[in-house]
């Protein structure tokens, strides 16, 4: 059986996009049962999506969507909280802290934020995330962490 992934066809009607529904959205997300569950978000997105974070690059709904998968099927605990939204015409700006959980190490606390382009249909066409993943997951390793930190300080700093 073929997947749709077009966000054009739903079963309801998107709303519009404001602060208040991407709080809610985002959070819903993330924070059911553990593992993230973006079902009820794709259809804000548009076909022709353009996501970028630290690790990829993707560009259509189908990629996006096949990458929202692995994430969820990787994920064994993994929540977040929304900080901040601010919403300036077609952009929104959010502020979040993500809770991952490994195996042999405690939970870690990523920082990031993420910048959404809404286009003239009212969809999300553009995402990006920013946030320092090798950093905050260290920064929980026991000794490594602190040696981690130094050398970024004595290269960067």
């Amino acid at each position: 059986m073929e997947k749709n992934y077009s966000s054009e066809q739903t079963d309801f009607e998107t709303k519009t996009i404001t602060v208040e529904l991407v709080k809610e959205l985002w959070s819903k997300t993330y924070n059911t049962e553990g593992r993230p569950d973006w079902s009820h978000i794709l259809p804000y997105y548009a076909d022709d999506i353009y996501f970028r974070d630290s690790i990829q690059e993707i560009r259509g709904i189908v990629p996006f969507t096949e990458m929202t998968e692995r994430l969820t099927a990787r994920s064994k605990d993994l929540k977040m909280n929304i900080v901040n939204v601010i919403m300036q015409e077609n952009i929104v700006l959010m502020e979040w802290e993500m809770t991952l959980s490994f195996k042999k190490y405690p939970s870690s606390i990523m920082y990031g934020s993420s910048r959404l382009t809404i286009n003239t249909e009212g969809k999300i066409a553009e995402q990006r995330d920013y946030y320092d993943l090798w950093g905050d997951i260290f920064d929980n390793i026991p000794r490594f962490g602190k040696m981690y930190r130094k050398f970024m300080k004595k290269k960067f700093g």
